[in-house]
């Protein structure tokens, strides 16, 4: 493993990564978050969703550096007495989640769909361009606000893990196109080039073709579009939850902590949407850094 870090560093990629003080900056800020979020259940103070444990007499006490706070509760505590710090942990596992998975079903499904449009071309082409064109006519929230509403109405007592399942393919439903089309461009780009002359002509499966000649050379700018697009999914994702459409009230996210947080704020407990509001934008810009440092390693214009 040492010697892979070691050859890692002394790449291109690496060199630049760790020449880069914003993006060890952002991946620090980053790790910080997914270490937080990941290990919640044993490194959180409280477990902000026992019921068992919630007093509430402990609502809305300020952060623990002002005069009414708590040492027991460092970020202070929400209307139902949950602990900030830990109710913030646990929202970003699902933050995260939903965001990650999101993402990777809209990678494997644009990727396909942009295969398919610029190594084969024709009709198959025309029709798959033209599906993303009406996908992107409509605004990307707005799908995933009526996706997301319309799987809740249908399903209103289902589990958490159809509730997170509808989130997910709705934030997934235009997510997909953008990387259709970058595929599809690198694709018409790389299908005239010699060595996938040389394979269709020794009788190379069209299929095989796409899968280990082509696929390799186009995940460049699909690994750019995907490291800020995490961040625009989980943003979404927000958005939903602060609608009341998101993730389910049993397991909120940090757009739900934001919106239970808002009808407090005029009153004068800020901290229950601030920090989770701080959390969230921490996640986004140090994922769109790291997005913006790769998009720069990798393009050979600039080194």
């Amino acid at each position: 493993m040492i010697s892979t870090f070691k050859r890692w560093s002394n790449s291109d990629v690496g060199h630049s990564f760790t020449h880069s003080p914003t993006a060890l900056v952002a991946a620090v800020i980053a790790l910080i978050c997914v270490i937080g979020a990941v290990f919640a259940p044993w490194i959180a103070p409280h477990n902000p969703f026992d019921l068992a444990t919630l007093e509430l007499s402990n609502a809305r006490l300020p952060p623990a550096w002002s005069e009414e706070g708590s040492r027991n509760f460092l970020l202070g505590t929400d209307d139902q007495g949950r602990d900030i710090l830990s109710a913030i942990m646990y929202g970003a596992r699902i933050s995260l989640a939903v965001g990650l998975a999101s993402v990777v079903l809209s990678v494997v499904v644009g990727v396909a769909f942009g295969l398919l449009a610029g190594f084969i071309g024709g009709w198959i082409d025309a029709v798959l361009m033209r599906l993303c064109d009406v996908m992107l006519s409509f605004p990307a929230i707005l799908v995933a606000l009526l996706i997301a509403g319309v799987g809740r109405a249908l399903f209103p007592n289902a589990q958490d893990t159809v509730a997170f399942g509808v989130l997910i393919i709705s934030i997934s439903l235009t997510g997909w196109v953008q990387y259709a089309r970058t595929v599809r461009g690198s694709t018409l780009v790389e299908r005239n080039k010699e060595y996938v002359q040389a394979a269709r002509v020794t009788g190379v499966a069209p299929l095989r073709i796409m899968r280990s000649h082509v696929l390799p050379n186009v995940m460049g700018p699909v690994m750019v579009l995907a490291t800020i697009q995490v961040a625009t999914a989980i943003i979404t994702e927000a958005t939903l939850s602060f609608l009341g459409v998101g993730a389910p009230p049993t397991s909120p996210s940090l757009g739900t902590l934001i919106r239970v947080g808002n009808d407090y704020l005029f009153s004068g407990e800020w901290w229950i949407t601030i920090f989770p509001g701080l959390m969230l934008v921490l996640i986004a810009l140090s994922v769109n850094l790291l997005g913006d440092w790769l998009r720069d390693a990798l393009n050979p214009r600039l080194r």
